[in-house]
């Protein structure tokens, strides 16, 4: 069979896999991304990769940033401590904190208008409603009733690969999510592929390790589901595009701030939003940080908004026996993990 290695991990690729192209999308972003930074040659795009995924991914390359490190008193002069209240950033930033650990990354308007229609239009494709009560991720609550428009309907759907029933996380096989079982699965996939691509390709740069991970993480579960015929998973590996196993498209929801437990500590979740919107603002409290977002956001709006978030389930990683690379760190301009 005719598979694409990578000599950093045992991990292939199926030709034939969707994933295919977004380990190819995710390779140009980091080569563009390494030659910015350090003034290497141009770097040629793949064939496989159409025009817009490319002109994300060169958009990707060219806001994410490494900090140079600082020494403490430059660090104290343009920070110093006290209680000033929350920070509002609106411009492409990366959080770390005094150990080098990378926190978070912020990068607006890195979609181009052409993605963010695609966002728009395949999270139009699965249909949840909202729940009258119950876990404030589905309480109806939470949700505000947006336009006429059908893909801004409020709701909360889980696409995964690989999930598990509550309460029996690797006390049993996972399975494929309901919205994936039925006879739209292969079309939502597709939907979804570039997208995928582009939050994979993100991940790619920002923590290579878990990237790797990600894609170790559904080599065996290829395996295991082969082997245990576990039913509808083959065919739907086939067809997902990204190197996380879950994703919740969330249409007009305000959030209370939480803590996403479900996911790999280390690793970092990828966050897109899209809509006609204005004055959203998502906040960490923790860390007294508000970030400005321009046509992105997770906080209470004034129009219509679809968020995208992409992560990895730990008990999906555990059940694959795929251990854990750490947290991004800085050292100099370098990334590495602890």
């Amino acid at each position: 069979m005719n598979t694409s290695s990578m000599s950093t991990c045992d991990i292939k690729i199926w030709c034939t896999w969707a994933l295919a192209v977004t380990h190819e999308a995710g390779a140009y972003t980091e080569q563009k991304f390494n030659a910015e930074k350090t003034g290497g040659e141009p770097v040629i795009p793949s064939l496989n990769l159409d025009t817009d995924l490319v002109m994300t991914c060169d958009r990707l390359a060219d806001q994410i940033d490494i900090p140079k490190e600082q020494k403490e008193e430059k660090l104290l002069e343009r920070c110093p401590p006290g209680h000033e209240g929350t920070k509002l950033v609106d411009k492409p930033a990366t959080i770390i904190d005094a150990s080098g650990t990378i926190i978070a990354w912020y990068l607006p308007d890195a979609l181009t208008e052409t993605t963010q229609g695609s966002h728009r239009f395949a999270g139009s494709k699965p249909r949840k409603s909202v729940k009258a009560d119950g876990n404030w991720r589905y309480n109806q609550e939470w949700f505000k009733q947006g336009s006429e428009n059908v893909e801004s309907t409020p709701r909360c759907i889980n696409l995964s690969l690989a999930w598990f029933q509550q309460g029996h996380e690797n006390l049993s096989d996972p399975e494929v999510s309901a919205s994936l079982k039925g006879p739209f699965s292969e079309n939502i996939s597709k939907a979804i592929a570039r997208l995928a691509a582009i939050a994979s390709a993100a991940l790619r740069v920002m923590h290579p390790q878990r990237y790797f991970a990600g894609l170790q993480a559904l080599s065996h579960l290829r395996d295991k589901a082969l082997s245990k015929e576990l039913p509808q998973m083959p065919e739907t590996l086939q067809y997902w595009a990204s190197v996380f196993n879950t994703l919740s498209i969330i249409s007009n929801q305000e959030t209370p701030n939480h803590r996403d437990h479900l996911s790999v500590p280390e690793c970092f979740n990828i966050l897109t939003t899209v809509g006609n919107y204005s004055n959203a603002r998502m906040s960490m409290p923790s860390l007294q940080l508000e970030f400005r977002i321009v046509r992105h956001g997770v906080d209470g709006v004034e129009g219509d908004r679809i968020a995208w978030a992409w992560y990895m389930r730990d008990s999906v990683h555990i059940y694959a026996r795929v251990p854990s690379h750490g947290w991004a760190r800085v050292k100099g301009r370098i990334l590495t993990t602890v």
